[in-house]
């Protein structure tokens, strides 16, 4: 009986390792995201204004 409630007892933090890895994962993906993203949109309209084009005298 020992061994059954101690095979129990470890089988709970592996779903929470599981949910917490989930949780990491979305995290990373919306920092990307929200951090990165904007940063790329930005460039791509300064791109498309000519801001990265030398200056004509």
């Amino acid at each position: 009986m020992k061994k059954k409630k101690l095979k129990k007892i470890q089988a709970k933090p592996n779903l929470k390792d599981q949910k917490l890895g989930q949780t990491k994962n979305s995290a990373k993906l919306v920092l990307f995201v929200f951090g990165i993203g904007p940063i790329i949109g930005i460039i791509i309209f300064l791109y498309t204004k000519g801001f990265f084009n030398p200056p004509t005298i």
